[in-house]
């Protein structure tokens, strides 16, 4: 009989909206990402914008302009990969990153302002997470997938969901199964009582991973061609598998209303778009497949479950197809086809609760353009409006049927399910307590999220990076992990009313970073050393000259002369052979040919590098510094005083040398472990410290080897950087929250026990931050080793503390990124800060310059006297008899320049007519008659003789 059944949807029919209707003059994404960039609950859509970690915020049901107000959310600090709203509660958006981390936002009503930082942060993974989904009978459960990794997580304990008794043990509810392994998948003990939710035997990406409808199941595809089942509640392994495509591109999964049956997407070996039907029953074949077109961009599938009909949307394409998936026959039965008029870069289906039911909606797909959301209804033509029970059978309602807890101890409960009559309605609503509403806390600076119209403002105006949080050590502690994570700045319509909601703005938040020319590029750098330790910058230079370590055995350095640049040949360079690895090294700020190198034998070596450049391979250093016991961390010259160095080392001291005499005169003490970093304070006085022992300390060298000061540091121990800031008067530490996020801190030094005045969230990401400071501007240049960002701040002694400025992106990691000395910045292109950032194989100068429009004159008011770091104003001797100095200071100005505020002011051009012409208002008579006039001046005087009167005849005769 079911041969002959014919479908009620088989005179379904898409209807495209007029374009009153579409959600126009957004930026979508355009990320290389294979999931969907759009999700929709019965409030709100969330979209992926033009810019990474920042989504799009947009009512569902809005009417007239409320409809087209889109707020801004910065969520993470890199690409947002996947995206999904609780099926229970409309507010609740789980976000997943590039950036290895999950986060659940509560999202306010209309009017409201977006949050500033996430409720719930889930990670971080080992790899970038690329899936994740809500349970759909629980609240609180959720399961993402990093790589070959699957995990399900209970998001009210941010953790995976773990069980006692062994994994071939029965839950209630689940058939027993004999244990797979010797050993426990989780803490890989034989005889262990623990059982995590950790999907394994991924041999590849995990490309889609999906839940059963009624919460039992999930099935992942994978890169590696194989379609898995798992009950991640019995065992992690998977319980069936099959091969489900012959090529390995993106493939996706999606459940039917039933755990038998599951339909993929994928491509053959002809590369062409290919849908399957599976049984998990009959697991070895499918039941039925069909093949569509061929294309580039991924298949997703939009399958409602209640209705059985399966929208395929393939990214990059211009037409969406419809079918009804009947597993009784099998079929993938087609029903309709419609074309878009724009490109399609994602997809979703809006919830059957948000249907327009009684005009026989049936469907409706939003699909994302690079400028638009078009809502796609699909509707089923029938005579009487009135509500159809046979096209819209009850739905799964709002509230969940049971816990995490209970879930994963077997409870199998289903939700409770509801009519979509509008007679009937309303149902019982549910808040989840996962994040609770946050009202403003008085003491704390609130993020500027605004709801913008779209249209009438760029979505990247007000910020040009993604954007970061600031917080106070009063911040209260249950919200201290997620409020450094980031914040939803948006945007705002004019630059008064964004400072008016950010506060004050730098002025040097529009400098922009920029690759130099390739001819002053230094290419064909071969063997580098690309592992050097994270306590060093990875290599060091200074107006003259670059200093990188080789792969090579032996210690050796390659010394490279910046005036010379070019391809280097092929043939081995000519290096310093230190003997043993290279751990730091550091050029003589008062003599530039001086270099000091640190190796893993726990000695310094000094090497004096010809002033015409190292032409061969030199053995014998000048001088080689002997006293730490163990190997080198850091080197950090004096900035003051000439022939005086400071190294610390893994024997826990830090030494304070004399090089003319070839000793240490001074040792401090009081490290209880490794020290990450040393610095020296702009007058060369004091030394500061931080050290893995989660302690940041201040020293009076010449006063005594115990610290002056300490304080506490970084929570986590995975390295930190210190610098001095704001004319000494503070301290800037960069390093790791307990969640591995990459943080700043800003000290007083004068009140360092305090702890930080502010601390700022940035990213997570395994490098340590490299902080780069120009005292002249109070910039410092943020990034790391690997990195692609360069982030760049205003400091400030006082609130608020950390000004952002435009971020430096590059295409490709760096391996390291280095200031030069301020006389290599060229004023005339108004040129802040100049760096050289190395690559695998390149060297290249980037420069920071500052957009200004009268260049013709000197810009004093961003270049000040810099001091001249070149020359000493100290010996070593007198400086360790106790003397101090100041350094020189020196004029930028060319002389052939005037000074910006000397510049005589220029008179603005008028643009517009004189207000007068405004003021003289005339009577309706008035304009009348003037226009009359007008016409009349035009046409002439009906008195006034016609031109052809006033030409001359001829005589008769003369026209014979």
């Amino acid at each position: 009989m079911n041969r002959f059944r014919v479908s009620k949807f088989r005179h379904t029919e898409a209807r495209p909206p007029r374009r009153e209707a579409w959600i126009s003059d957004i930026r979508a994404g355009t990320a290389p990402s294979c999931r969907n960039h759009i999700k929709s609950s019965c409030s709100l859509i969330a979209f992926n914008s033009d810019h990474p970690g920042v989504l799009g915020i947009v009512p569902l049901q809005g009417q007239g302009e409320d409809k087209r107000r889109v707020a801004h959310l910065g969520c993470h600090s890199d690409l947002v990969t996947d995206l999904d709203f609780s099926p229970f509660d409309d507010f609740l958006l789980a976000t997943g990153s590039a950036d290895r981390t999950v986060k659940l936002w509560r999202l306010p009503g209309p009017g409201q302002a977006l949050p500033s930082a996430p409720g719930v942060v889930l990670g971080p993974e080992d790899l970038p997470v690329e899936v994740l989904q809500f349970h759909p009978t629980s609240d609180g459960v959720l399961v993402s997938a990093a790589g070959t990794t699957v995990k399900v997580w209970d998001a009210a304990k941010q953790q995976p969901l773990t069980g006692t008794g062994h994994p071939g043990l029965p839950f209630p509810g689940h058939k027993a199964r004999p244990h797979p392994l010797p050993w426990c998948p989780r803490c890989l003990e034989p005889n262990c009582d623990c059982f995590s939710a950790e999907l394994v035997a991924h041999g590849d990406l995990v490309q889609s991973a999906i839940w059963s409808r009624d919460g039992a199941l999930v099935g992942t595809a994978c890169k590696d061609k194989q379609l898995r089942i798992f009950d991640p509640r019995t065992q992690p392994q998977a319980s069936q598998s099959t091969q489900a495509h012959e090529n390995s591109r993106d493939s996706r999964l999606a459940w039917t209303g039933s755990r038998e049956y599951l339909v993929s997407t994928g491509f053959n070996q002809m590369r062409e778009h290919e849908v399957k039907l599976w049984d998990t029953r009959l697991f070895s074949n499918a039941l039925a497949s069909l093949t569509l077109d061929t294309s580039p961009g991924c298949l997703m599938p939009l399958l409602d479950p209640d209705s059985g009909l399966l929208v395929l949307a393939g990214k990059g394409e211009r037409q969406l197809y419809c079918y009804e998936v009947v597993p009784q026959q099998p079929a993938l039965s087609p029903v309709t086809q419609c074309v878009l008029e724009s490109v399609l870069r994602g997809a979703a289906l809006v919830p059957r609760q948000a249907l327009a039911v009684m005009s026989c909606e049936v469907l409706r797909v939003l699909q994302l353009s690079d400028t638009a959301i078009v809502p796609i209804g699909y509707h089923v033509p029938r005579k009487s409006v009135e509500f159809h029970e046979d096209l819209f059978p009850d739905t799964a309602g709002c509230v969940p049927a049971t816990d995490p807890h209970s879930w994963w101890a077997g409870d199998n409960q289903q939700v409770q399910k509801v009519s979509l009559n509008p007679a009937c309605r309303p149902h019982p609503s549910f808040t989840s307590r996962l994040v609770p509403s946050m009202e403003p806390l008085p003491d704390t600076a609130q993020p500027a999220v605004m709801e913008t119209p779209v249209g009438d403002v760029d979505a990247s105006e007000g910020f040009s990076s993604s954007p970061s949080s600031l917080t106070s050590p009063s911040t209260p502690s249950s919200l201290g992990p997620s409020l450094s994570s980031t914040s939803g700045i948006g945007t705002s319509p004019s630059l008064r009313s964004l400072q008016s909601l950010l506060g004050p703005s730098s002025k040097f938040r529009h400098a922009q970073g920029t690759v130099l020319h390739r001819d002053s590029h230094i290419t064909n750098l071969k063997g580098l050393n690309l592992t050097t330790p994270g306590e060093s910058d990875g290599f060091c230079a200074n107006k003259l000259r670059v200093a990188v370590p080789l792969l090579s055995s032996g210690g050796q350095v390659a010394v490279l002369e910046l005036r010379k640049p070019g391809r280097l040949p092929d043939t081995a360079l000519p290096t310093l052979q230190n003997g043993a690895a290279v751990t730091d090294l550091a050029w003589d700020p008062f003599d530039p040919h001086r270099l000091a190198v640190a190796g893993e034998d726990a000695r310094i070596r000094l090497w004096r590098v010809p002033p015409q450049g190292l032409e061969e391979v030199l053995t014998t250093p000048e001088t080689v510094l002997t006293g730490h016991t163990e190997k080198i961390c850091s080197l950090r010259f004096h900035p003051l005083a000439a022939d005086v160095l400071a190294s610390s080392s893994y024997d826990l001291t830090v030494r304070i040398w004399d090089l003319q005499a070839g000793v240490d005169r001074l040792k401090l003490q009081g490290h209880q472990d490794q020290i990450f970093s040393l610095a020296w304070s702009p007058d060369g006085q004091q030394l500061a410290t931080v050290c893995k022992d989660g302690r940041v300390r201040i020293y009076r060298p010449r006063s005594g080897p115990e610290p002056l000061q300490e304080g506490p540091g970084p929570k986590g121990g995975r390295g930190a950087r210190i610098v001095w800031v704001c004319d000494g008067r503070c301290l800037l530490v960069s390093g790791f929250d307990s969640q591995s996020e990459r943080q700043l801190l800003l000290y007083e030094a004068e009140a360092l026990a305090g702890g930080p005045l502010a601390v700022l969230g940035l990213d997570v990401a395994p490098s340590t931050l490299l902080p780069s400071y120009d005292p002249d501007t109070g910039l410092v240049l943020l990034t790391g080793k690997g990195d692609t960002r360069v982030f760049l701040y205003e400091l400030l002694p006082e609130s608020p503390f950390f000004l952002e400025c435009n971020s430096f992106t590059s295409p490709d990691p760096h391996k390291g990124f280095v200031l030069l000395p301020k006389t290599e910045c060229d004023v005339r292109e108004v040129e802040l800060m100049r760096c050289l950032r190395l690559r695998q194989s390149s060297l290249e100068p980037v420069a920071f310059r500052l957009p200004r429009v009268r260049k013709e004159f000197f810009q004093d008011d961003v270049f000040p006297d810099t001091a001249v770091s070149w020359e000493p104003v100290l010996s070593a001797k007198a400086w360790l008899q106790g003397a101090n100095g100041q350094p020189w200071l020196l004029s930028l100005q060319p002389p052939d320049m005037s000074p910006v505020s000397q510049a005589p002011r220029e008179a603005p051009a008028r643009r517009a007519p004189s207000s007068a012409q405004y003021l003289e208002e005339k009577s309706d008579q008035q304009k009348k008659e003037e226009l009359l006039n007008a016409m009349v001046a035009k046409l002439g005087n009906r008195e006034d003789p016609l031109p052809q009167d006033s030409f001359e005849g001829v005589d008769e005769d003369e026209w014979d």
